[in-house]
């Protein structure tokens, strides 16, 4: 069965070499050597401030509410992982979902406004498939109106957006490290600031608010061990190598599949991109489940990701219309990619594709 992802694995001599530093010291949790090391890392690569090496890409976007003492209202995106949405119920805080646009999938920036209330006290949107938001018009607007902005990055390690790391906008961004991203730690996460204050609350918040025996604040355990920082030094010297695997195999697909009408997330201007999903939107539902299904038959997996639209999750008390994020949630479907993802198959895919359509 040939995947929809894969997860990239280092050598095993180049896994256990980092490993066995930790092993040596018998310090394998609680910040050791190479959570630091990995975070530092990690702030040289994207140009940030602050970087904490969390268990998971869910937990920080929890904290990272906590840290920005949001309780109320959360304007966010109905095209996500449903973990984006769970995050904000999951704090007792309240979803407010605005449509998407048609072009790259991310929230319509254009919408916002229309959505603040008086109880509105944060954007928490998501970069999809790595595509950046419009950074500079939720910048701005949460600017108006006094807002916190939250980006989960999840999908957007390795995206730089007008020569910054799309990592580094916001007053707080999240990433998942989980097994299955361009750059992984098996399970894993990281929250990111660069203002000082929340910084110090995250760093609290990780580690159960205390710091030895001095306690300071509320918390939980969401810290990481050697064990994964060492898979993730281990994958991190071959993120361009990763990233370049990845974009041959995109333009493989491109030029195969365009020209037979399929439809691309389209990202803004002055993007560098990381390649990390290949998402196609069918011309209706109809035809993708068909074509998910041929595609089944000859053993390739595929994901509807991401369905269904987060707006009508069943468990929602609030009920809201969002046409454009309902209408692409039901005809996109994620194709197979991965770095040892062979040519061979991807043609492969594209002909069972095309003789579907």
């Amino acid at each position: 069965m040939i995947q929809v992802t894969k997860t990239y694995l280092p050598s095993f001599d180049e896994y256990t070499a980092q490993l066995k530093r930790a092993w040596d010291k018998g310090w394998i949790t609680n910040n050791g050597e190479l959570v630091l090391e990995l975070e530092q890392t990690l702030k040289k690569y994207l140009g940030v401030k602050h970087l904490f090496f969390c268990n998971n890409g869910t937990t920080v976007l929890q904290m990272a509410l906590k840290a920005l003492d949001i309780k109320k209202e959360v304007i966010t995106t109905p095209f996500s992982y449903v973990a984006t949405t769970t995050a904000i119920l999951w704090e007792n805080c309240t979803p407010v979902f605005v449509d998407i646009n048609d072009q790259d999938y991310n929230v319509d920036a254009t919408k916002i406004e229309a959505a603040i209330t008086p109880n509105t006290e944060a954007i928490l949107v998501t970069h999809v498939y790595g595509n950046p938001c419009n950074v500079e018009k939720i910048e701005a607007i949460a600017k108006k109106h006094n807002l916190k902005v939250i980006y989960d990055g999840a999908h957007a390690f390795g995206v730089n957006y007008k020569n910054k790391s799309l990592l580094s906008y916001g007053d707080i961004a999240t990433c998942s490290f989980h097994a299955t991203k361009l750059f992984h730690t098996v399970e894993g996460g990281a929250i990111i600031t660069d203002n000082d204050e929340i910084a110090n609350k995250l760093m609290l918040y990780r580690q159960f608010g205390h710091v030895y025996d001095d306690y300071y604040s509320v918390g939980i355990n969401g810290k990481n061990s050697e064990f994964h920082a060492a898979m993730g030094l281990a994958v991190f010297p071959k993120l361009p190598e990763l990233i370049e695997k990845r974009k041959i195999l995109t333009n493989l697909y491109n030029q195969n599949l365009l020209p037979l009408g399929l439809i691309r997330p389209q990202p803004l201007t002055d993007t560098d991109y990381n390649y990390s999903y290949y998402p196609v939107v069918f011309s209706s539902e109809a035809l993708l489940l068909n074509v998910k299904n041929k595609l089944a038959q000859n053993e390739i997996n595929t994901r509807r990701y991401f369905y269904p639209s987060l707006n009508e999750l069943p468990y929602l008390t609030q009920k809201y219309d969002c046409p454009i994020s309902e209408d692409i949630s039901r005809r996109v479907l994620c194709l197979p990619l991965y770095p040892d993802l062979e040519t061979d198959t991807v043609a492969k895919i594209c002909s069972v594709i095309k003789t579907n359509l």
